[in-house]
């Protein structure tokens, strides 16, 4: 368990608060928005594609896991980056459905909840540019000594 003054540390940080964002937008939000309608207008959410809602979960997994590291920066730094690919291969899947759906007879449209990972990986190029600030905070109080 975190003490209270662990706990303060780790929520004065910018980056605990992007990374909370992830964690919000990746977890909760594609369950409320839908991702695309098909043909005969169904919406399909991420609970619908088994795939895609695992993606989601771990995308929010691995912010979370990211948000314990805060004490362990360089770690901290790599699982955004790899919580990024994993986005980036969300973000590939949906550019490849958008593209079957568009070929489709009849009219079908794309949900705002396509957009949800381009969401997270500017939260977490943003997490991961506080957390290089912090490192090179720490580095240059290092050299002062």
């Amino acid at each position: 368990m975190l003490s209270e003054k662990r706990f303060k540390a780790m929520l004065q940080r910018i980056q605990t608060v992007y990374l909370l964002l992830v964690v919000l937008i990746a977890g909760v939000l594609p369950f409320w928005v839908y991702l695309w309608s098909d043909g005969e207008g169904t919406q399909v959410y991420a609970q619908s594609e088994l795939l895609t809602s695992i993606a989601f979960y771990a995308s929010a997994l691995l912010a979370l896991i990211a948000i314990g590291l805060f004490k362990n920066r360089k770690n901290q730094f790599v699982l955004n980056r790899l919580n990024m690919i994993l986005n980036l291969f969300l973000l590939g899947f949906f550019v490849y459905r958008s593209l079957n759906l568009s070929g489709e007879t009849a009219i079908s449209e794309k949900g705002i909840g396509m957009l949800i990972p381009i969401i997270s990986i500017v939260f977490l190029v943003l997490a991961n540019r506080a957390i290089k600030k912090d490192e090179d905070l720490v580095k240059s109080v290092d050299r002062l000594r």
